[in-house]
């Protein structure tokens, strides 16, 4: 199934609660929020408290991209804050396993996240308990990147193993994706595209993610 996550990095944080509504009402599946620490990538932008701040401004499921180093000592915070996806990096310091596990316990769906330089078979041992696996399309970090298309073959050796298995497991992409790299994304096996700027500078956001699940599904 197709998912279009607008990424709230683009949004105007000044407007966050109506930006978020004109998000729903304009025909988005999910709400992509990043976390970033300063350590983890060289940027800093919210926490856990404007996650629960936000959560009572729309009903859409919350797709939170934890960029942080620690992920597994602030699940808790981000799973009370009404978290409804959370996924974390293999590349960060807390134990991949435990980490999933500690999501899944908290009654919450868990993806696992690679960056450009990450083999993405190390997602592979952990398939079992993912609902989405996340490649990056971008150095994480910063919005408003080019595309990285050399990060196809990796989306598309996921979803083969994906589907050898047989697993329901959703795959991501993050970074560049706008109305002439979401084709490309698609064919390459991806079904949930996060895109912040082609999304919310948009004239019309509702026209724009339209044509984007047209695009994505042909």
């Amino acid at each position: 199934m197709i998912k279009i996550s607008p990424s709230i990095l683009s949004s105007d944080y000044g407007n966050l609660s109506s930006e978020l509504k004109r998000m729903e009402a304009c025909g988005a599946d999910m709400l992509h929020i990043d976390v970033m620490d300063g350590h983890f990538v060289p940027n800093i932008t919210l926490g856990a408290p404007i996650v629960k701040c936000i959560r009572k401004s729309s009903t859409l499921p919350f797709d939170v991209h934890l960029m942080i180093s620690d992920p597994y000592k602030y699940i808790p915070d981000f799973v009370n804050a009404g978290s409804d996806i959370i996924t974390f990096h293999a590349e960060a310091d807390s134990d991949i396993e435990k980490t999933i596990d500690l999501i899944l316990a908290s009654g919450k769906k868990a993806g696992l996240s690679v960056k450009p330089k990450t083999p993405v078979e190390a997602v592979y041992p952990y398939l079992d308990k993912l609902s989405m696996v996340l490649v990056m399309t971008v150095e994480p970090g910063f919005g408003g990147q080019s595309f990285m298309e050399d990060m196809m073959p990796k989306v598309s050796a996921v979803r083969s193993e994906i589907d050898r298995r047989g697993l329901d497991v959703d795959i991501q992409v993050d970074g560049g994706i706008n109305k002439d790299t979401i084709s490309i994304a698609a064919k390459a096996g991806a079904n949930v595209f996060v895109s912040g700027n082609a999304i919310f500078s948009s004239d019309n956001a509702e026209k724009t993610i339209a044509d984007f699940k047209v695009r994505a599904s042909v």
